[in-house]
C-alpha cells in the first residue's frame, strides 16, 4: 500500500466514521475537552463489529497491508457505503477490486438519466441489471422484436425461450455456446442471485442447453462479437455488440447493437481497434 493509498483510505474512513451518531448505536462519549467528539470512535467501531481493540485503527491508519475481506465488508456495511465507495475501500486497502458486490441490491438499478442517454442512441440499445432483467431500452431495440415485444430477462430469452432461439440465427453454434458461459461467470460473482440460479436450473434441465453447460466455456462478455440475427422488420443481418457497465451499478450492463442487414457478415480489417492519439 503506497502512502497515497494510505492517505486516501484514512480520508475515506475517517470522514464517513465522523458522520455516524454514536447515540444511534447506544454510545455516549465526550472528547477530552468536554465536547462530544463527532462520529464513532475507532474503539466503538471495534465494539460494534465484535473485533479486538485496535483492529479498526490498524485499518484506518493503513497499518494492515492486506486486511480481511470480511472485515472490510463489515466496515462498509456499518458505514453504509455505496458500491462505488466499496470498490474504493478495497482498492485503497490494497486488495484490488472486491470479489463481489457489497449487497444483493447492487446492480439492480441505474440513475434515471440513463433512459435519456439510451433514447439518444441511434443504434438498438438496452440496459439489464445484474440478473439480466431488462431495465430500459430505446425504440430501435424494440424494433428488433415482432410486435415490439421485448424480453423480460435477456439471458432467459437467449437461452430458453422459443422466440429467442428463432430470432438468433444459428443459435446452436453462434449463440448458445457463447451465452451459457456468461451465465456461469455471472453466478460465480453472484452465487446467491435467485433469478440467475433459476435460469441455471432451467438450463441444466433443457435438452439442448444442458450439454453446453456441462462442457464449460470461458466466454464472460460479448463486447466486440458479431453474431447473426433475424430482425423483425429489416430481416436477417448481423449485430456487433458493444458492452459496457454503468459505474454506479456493478453487474448491470449497457449493450449497444450495431445492426447491419444481409446474409453475409460485414468484414473489417483484423484486430481493428481505437486508440488515443
Amino acid at each position: 500500500m503506497t502512502n497515497t493509498d494510505k492517505a486516501a483510505l484514512r480520508t475515506l474512513l475517517s470522514a464517513r466514521r465522523a458522520l455516524i451518531d454514536p447515540a444511534g448505536h447506544g454510545f455516549h462519549r465526550a472528547s477530552r475537552r468536554g465536547r462530544r467528539a463527532p462520529g464513532l470512535s475507532q474503539h466503538q467501531v471495534d465494539q460494534l463489529l465484535h473485533r479486538t481493540p485496535g483492529t479498526y485503527r490498524r485499518l484506518e491508519s493503513g497499518a494492515w497491508p492486506r486486511p480481511d475481506i470480511g472485515f472490510l465488508r463489515d466496515v462498509a456495511t456499518l458505514f453504509t457505503f455505496n458500491e462505488q465507495e466499496w470498490v474504493s475501500l478495497c482498492r485503497y486497502a490494497g486488495i484490488g477490486d472486491p470479489p463481489g458486490p457489497l449487497t444483493t441490491r447492487s446492480g439492480k438499478e441505474v440513475p434515471a438519466v440513463w433512459q435519456e442517454a439510451v433514447d439518444g442512441m441511434t443504434h438498438p440499445a438496452y440496459i439489464t441489471d445484474a440478473s439480466w432483467e431488462l431495465i430500459t431500452y430505446n425504440a430501435e431495440f424494440a424494433r428488433l422484436f415482432p410486435g415490439g415485444r421485448v424480453p423480460t430477462n435477456t439471458m432467459r430469452w437467449m437461452l430458453l425461450e422459443p422466440e429467442g432461439r428463432a430470432m438468433l440465427i444459428d443459435w446452436e453454434t453462434a449463440w448458445a455456446p457463447l451465452v451459457v458461459p456468461q451465465l456461469r461467470a455471472a453466478l460465480a460473482g453472484r452465487p446467491d442471485d435467485e433469478v440467475l440460479r433459476q435460469i441455471e436450473r432451467d438450463v441444466q434441465a433443457d435438452p439442448q442447453c444442458a450439454p453446453i453447460w456441462e462442457s464449460g466455456g470461458s466466454q464472460i462478455h460479448p463486447d466486440g462479437d458479431a453474431r447473426p440475427v433475424r430482425h423483425a422488420i429489416d430481416g436477417p443481418g448481423w449485430v456487433t455488440m458493444c458492452a459496457a457497465q454503468p459505474m454506479a451499478a456493478p453487474g448491470a450492463r449497457l449493450i449497444v447493437l450495431v445492426f447491419r442487414p444481409g446474409a453475409q457478415q460485414h468484414t473489417h480489417p483484423p484486430a481493428r481497434v481505437l486508440r488515443a492519439p
